[in-house]
């Protein structure tokens, strides 16, 4: 097999509601790049690159990215450099693409989910099994409760996914730390003491000290881990040393080289693992086998479609350390019943939902990343 030929689709689905952290300027979903690699016997692949112009890493060791920016990235870069390229040289592909351009990992997230889809197809397995294999054909959610809903709306909304099945939810603070001991509080009130709550400052807080003060306090409503509160791999060690609470590295975890130093420099309990992040699937299962020293994780999510979140799945299921509730939304597809109200996105660009069961999703089943796609849904949300 080689690869040979492309398409591209850009596309943008109105999400339930927005839903805002921290550090957020934009609705997740306001556009993404769908790629479809074709290979010299006719087999697909897709990929899809989850831009988002304001995430990055600390301090803008990484930057965003755009669907115009991982367009121009691909025509120009790396499909010039994958071109012929044998898919089952996955590693050989990264490579070419790192030594074409620096950077851009959500570009090249959609190369690397795409290659997985082909080879998945071509040798009818599920993609898991080609990371390393099916740990788990069950994902188990967490759901996040965006710092723009009032502390009425975000408990009522914690109530109404604990009655829907799911074991944790996520508040998104930083903002204001007495706002969100309050929101813990109300919540750890409210659903009661099975519930996992987690804290994610999405680096917010102004420094060690503060997030530590704050994270003290929370100690006493039974939080389940502080996501992020810091910027920065030293204070986040500082965090680290000095809470009983564990604190899990988000935007201090984007590759394998951040995930050494966590560990060397003990600057976080859990790590928090994407697709996106480290730039596929490829080298997200190397953070993880990283991780399988001394780490728990969960893989997260940037607000995927149904491409992206099948690709996720793959990743939660693949190794045995990422045993934490993962942030993966859940998909809605119109006249399909029976979906938990929970979801991201009023539609989605597969054929059908993943099957969700008691807080989980079902891995999908089927070669590749297990999903259909559907082009009526692409053409009707084309930008």
């Amino acid at each position: 097999m080689k690869i040979q030929s492309y398409e591209l689709y850009e596309v943008a689905i109105p999400t339930r509601r927005r839903h805002v952290w921290a550090t957020s300027t934009v609705d997740v979903g306001s556009g993404y790049l769908l790629i479809k690699l074709i290979s010299d016997d006719g087999t697909e692949g897709w990929g899809e690159c989850t831009a988002m112009a304001e995430w990055g890493g600390d301090f803008g060791v990484y930057y965003g990215e755009t669907r115009k920016t991982c367009r121009i990235i691909f025509e120009e870069f790396l499909f010039p450099a994958i071109e012929g390229c044998d898919p089952f040289e996955i590693a050989v592909i990264h490579d070419k693409m790192d030594k074409a351009v620096r950077g851009y990992p959500y570009a090249k997230t959609g190369v690397d989910m795409a290659v997985y889809d082909m080879l998945g197809k071509a040798l009818d397995k599920p993609v898991c099994k080609l990371l390393g294999g099916q740990y788990r054909d069950r994902i188990e959610l967490g759901h996040s409760l965006g710092i723009n809903l009032s502390i009425e709306e975000a408990v009522e909304e914690a109530v109404m996914v604990q009655q829907t099945g799911f074991h944790m939810v996520k508040i998104k603070g930083g903002w204001d730390p007495a706002r969100d001991l309050e929101l813990l509080r109300r919540v750890r009130k409210e659903v009661g003491p099975e519930m996992h709550i987690i804290v994610d400052a999405n680096q917010a807080y102004r420094s060690a000290k503060e997030a530590i003060q704050w994270g003290q306090r929370m100690d006493e409503y039974n939080l389940f881990f502080m996501e992020q509160p810091v910027e920065g791999l030293e204070q986040m060690a500082q965090v680290t040393d000095m809470l009983r609470v564990p604190v899990c590295a988000d935007e201090s975890c984007w590759t394998p080289t951040d995930a050494l130093n966590l560990l060397k420099y003990k600057g976080a309990d859990f790590f928090s693992i994407y697709v996106a992040k480290p730039g596929g699937l490829y080298k997200g299962r190397v953070i993880a086998s990283i991780a399988e020293a001394a780490i728990c994780c969960n893989v997260n999510g940037s607000g995927e479609f149904g491409i992206g979140n099948a690709a996720c799945m793959h990743l939660a299921a693949s190794s045995k350390c990422i045993n934490l509730p993962c942030m993966i939304p859940v998909t809605h597809v119109d006249g399909h019943p029976g979906q938990p109200p929970v979801y991201s996105f009023i539609d989605d660009i597969i054929t059908k939902p993943f099957e969700y069961e008691d807080g989980c999703l079902l891995l999908p089943e089927g070669p590749g990343l297990g999903v259909e796609i559907d082009m009526d849904k692409i053409r009707k949300y084309s930008i």
